[in-house]
């Protein structure tokens, strides 16, 4: 029943059905025939309410939306364009400058909105016209536009670390580790990798500049803004330093654990407000807008959340777990082979379902084996991150590939964007494999 379960939602997936209620009419569905057949035990329905309410009353839940409203309302100001174009004006007269200020403008909106999808789509309409007008090779315009969005995975405050962190909590402490992970610890083990990935493709970037400049051309010089070097400089200084403080204190006041981040999101989204006014793009309509669109996200995600607290009872009460764990722990090899083919199939699943179901009903399945076989649950949430990350980057499913191919314009040919991002998959790839050796020690913390 646990496998047939999983199969039919796969199947209703496929087909198209929303995930939420594909989760939760599946999961119902079953249930009922597990009572006629006598497979399952009423009692075990007992609960759900309990963690449906659990779900609602979250705390660290609560900061999703807020950051989802800073996000939308940073889209709405403008910082985008003025950052894009401030720095371009500041790496344009190399080659490949306008290359690294897509990356470094992608990795800014990524640790201000924390959406894949805002940050690829902005990104895709203000930069790729741009980059194609300049010369730029269409591939490589493209895999830099898809893998800098794709950044909001990993730098926090990433919407895939929230969730994360709190479905990794529950399965840490189902295995005896009460609070061992919470979201400051994810947050702050995030940083380091998001920027050596930000610097991986940067180096990408200088390389092509350096060996294929055709690729990469430096902005003519005849169509560079004159402007002098010190009003360049109070230009740079004037767009970089809002966001930039914006993200500090957001972030800052969460690893200092000055606040809980939920306090420190609502902080974050009165700056963007601030930010918006500055801007003067801020106004009523646009405010009921941001509003809206932050309540049809939340729905979204909390719809997800709670359709998975049903799947999950159901597929226990089948005895599902004990399923996964038995077929796991009898694969040849040791923890390292376990947690190889767990990444794959966290990788494969990441063509088919987005970031929240995987983590919200993949991960409280696999999450308690690789614990209980001492992996820390802090890195464990870091190594799911970059593998969804590099998961939305692969040909043909990929989900950035989707965003960007929906306002790529048609000149942009499909074949071109899965090129470009092929380098990037590599970047992803190595970029796991150096975190899961150089912090092993760290990793396998029993």
């Amino acid at each position: 029943m646990a496998i047939l379960l999983i199969v039919t939602v796969c199947v209703f997936l496929m087909v198209g059905y929303p995930v939420a209620f594909t989760l939760a009419g599946t999961a119902v569905l079953f249930a009922g025939i597990g009572l006629l057949t006598g497979d399952f035990d009423v009692s075990n329905s007992y609960f759900l309410h309990g963690r449906i309410y659990a779900i609602m009353i979250n705390e660290l839940l609560i900061a999703i939306p807020v950051f989802i409203f800073m996000g939308l309302m940073l889209e709405r100001s403008k910082m985008a364009e003025n950052l894009l174009e401030t720095m371009s004006l500041l790496f344009g007269p190399l080659r490949g400058g306008l290359g690294i200020s897509v990356i470094i403008v992608g990795a800014l909106l990524a640790a201000s909105t924390g959406i894949v999808g805002a940050t690829v789509v902005t990104m895709g309409l203000i930069s790729l016209p741009t980059m194609i007008r300049r010369g730029y090779d269409p591939s490589v315009a493209a895999g830099a536009i898809c893998a800098s969005g794709t950044l909001g995975q990993i730098i926090p405050p990433s919407i895939v670390l929230i969730i994360l962190a709190d479905t990794l909590s529950h399965a840490a402490s189902n295995q005896g580790l009460l609070g061992s992970i919470t979201i400051n610890d994810l947050f702050a083990a995030a940083i380091i990798p998001g920027l050596i990935l930000v610097g991986a493709y940067i180096t990408y970037i200088i390389y092509l500049a350096l060996f294929k400049p055709e690729k990469t051309p430096a902005i003519p010089k005849h169509e560079r803004a004159q402007i002098s070097p010190l009003e360049l400089t109070l230009r740079v200084f004037k767009v970089l330093l809002p966001p930039l403080f914006l993200i500090l204190m957001v972030l800052g006041s969460i690893l200092i654990w000055a606040v809980n981040p939920t306090n420190a999101a609502a902080l974050g989204a009165l700056g963007a407000i601030i930010l918006a006014m500055l801007s003067g793009q801020f106004s009523l309509p646009i405010l009921r807008d941001v509003m809206q669109r932050t309540l049809l996200i939340t729905s979204m995600i909390m719809m997800i959340l709670i359709g998975a607290a049903i799947f999950i009872m159901v597929f226990k009460a089948f005895g599902g777990d004990d399923i996964i764990a038995n077929f796991f722990t009898n694969l040849p090899g040791n923890k390292y082979t376990v947690l190889l083919i767990i990444m794959l199939i966290i990788f494969l699943l990441g063509f088919i379902l987005d970031f929240i179901e995987i983590t919200v009903v993949v991960v409280p399945i696999i999450a308690p084996i690789l614990i209980q076989m001492g992996i820390s649950p802090t890195w464990l949430g870091i190594l799911i991150a970059l593998n969804l990350q590099t998961s939305f980057l692969t040909p043909p499913f990929g989900f950035s590939l989707f965003y960007l191919r929906g306002v790529a314009p048609k000149s942009i040919k499909t074949r071109q964007i899965y090129q470009g991002v092929i380098p990037f998959i590599f970047i992803q790839i190595l970029m796991l494999l150096a975190i899961a050796y150089v912090f092993r020690d760290s990793i396998w913390n029993r």
